[in-house]
């Protein structure tokens, strides 16, 4: 019999924890988002990678769990510390974004705050961040670029059930993928968020504004990266 997992994902977006929850298994994972918890810390995403975001993200939530969220985080999951086989605990943290070729690969690790004014912190709105796209590649012919995720997960060391000398608890293990397309000269569609009513992707002629969930669920960046993330845990 196999263990159930139980997926903390590091976002408050709910959008991308809809996807994330959709796209998992439902037998074996269970997907608590961190609106479960409170007083969990704001990470700074200054890393200049998505490989650097996602592991500051996951570490961060994994730690907080283990240390100063921990009588907080048996009570949210109590129904799952008593399961036999014993259930296991994982932090997932996800960093994805929109690399266009003739910007160099911007906006990428600053998509979400790609419009935001120059020294402040937060994201920018969804339509501003599109008008900002849509003006810089006015300049530009070349209009392919690439949805990108990487997910990295984190097995909580020292949660109930957890041995920390376990081989690999504590390490960080990465996912990625990622979508090619086109960038519209308009926005179409009211489907998904961020880019995706820009975003064509390789093989439609509509954006993933247009396509809706079934569709995204399919191809999308994230989606590949949390089916790489599931065969292996399936194996």
């Amino acid at each position: 019999m196999k263990s159930m997992r139980v997926w903390i994902i590091a976002t408050g977006n709910a959008h991308k924890l809809e996807e994330i929850q959709s796209m998992m298994p439902d037998q074996t994972n269970h997907v608590v988002g961190l609106k479960s918890f409170q007083g969990v810390p704001d990470v700074i995403e200054d890393a200049n990678t998505f490989e650097g975001n996602a592991a500051k993200k996951a570490m961060g939530l994994a730690e907080w769990i283990e240390e100063e969220g921990r009588a907080q985080a048996i009570q949210v999951l109590e129904s799952f510390l008593h399961l036999d086989p014993p259930a296991e605990f994982w932090a997932l943290a996800d960093d994805s974004g929109l690399e266009v070729d003739a910007l160099n690969g911007a906006p990428g690790v600053k998509s979400a705050r790609y419009a935001a004014a120059p020294g402040t912190s937060g994201n920018a709105p969804d339509g501003a961040n599109n008008e900002k796209l849509l003006r810089e590649l006015a300049k530009h012919s070349d209009r392919k670029g690439r949805f990108r995720c990487v997910l990295a997960a984190v097995r909580l060391n020292h949660f109930p059930n957890h041995n920390p000398s376990q081989p690999g608890a504590g390490d960080i293990i990465y996912y990625s993928g990622s979508c090619e397309g086109t960038l519209a000269e308009r926005a179409s569609g009211s489907e998904g968020f961020g880019y995706d009513p820009l975003f064509i992707p390789d093989g439609f002629d509509q954006s993933f504004g247009e396509l809706g969930e079934s569709v995204k669920s399919k191809i999308s960046h994230r989606s590949k990266a949390l089916q790489a993330l599931i065969a292996d845990f399936s194996k």
